[in-house]
């Protein structure tokens, strides 16, 4: 099952492409940042996001992020949704497919 994380907008990237880069616990990654977009793209620098499949799907307060972020320890779904955050599971997918 795929659970969407919080993280944290740290860059703009493209403008045109509305792509925006996150951080997670010092992972960094690329995602689309489409459904957050705003007039000033600038301004969700600092923001948190709720991402899913690579796409930041919805801004949130930073007391919903640590919420979001605890409760995912608690369940102990934190490991398995940062290692698909940092894509690590869909490595390990593709490669079981090639064998």
């Amino acid at each position: 099952m795929c659970l969407g994380v919080p993280a944290q907008i740290i860059e703009v990237v493209d403008n045109e492409l509305h792509t925006l880069q996150v951080s997670l616990n010092g992972i960094k990654r690329e995602v689309n940042g489409s459904c957050v977009w705003t007039e000033n793209p600038q301004a969700l620098v600092g923001r948190w996001a709720l991402i899913h499949v690579g796409f930041a799907m919805s801004l949130l307060s930073d007391n919903e992020a640590q919420q979001t972020l605890a409760a995912l320890a608690e369940m102990g779904a934190s490991e398995h949704e940062m290692e698909d955050f940092a894509g690590l599971n869909q490595a390990a997918k593709i490669k079981e497919m090639d064998s």
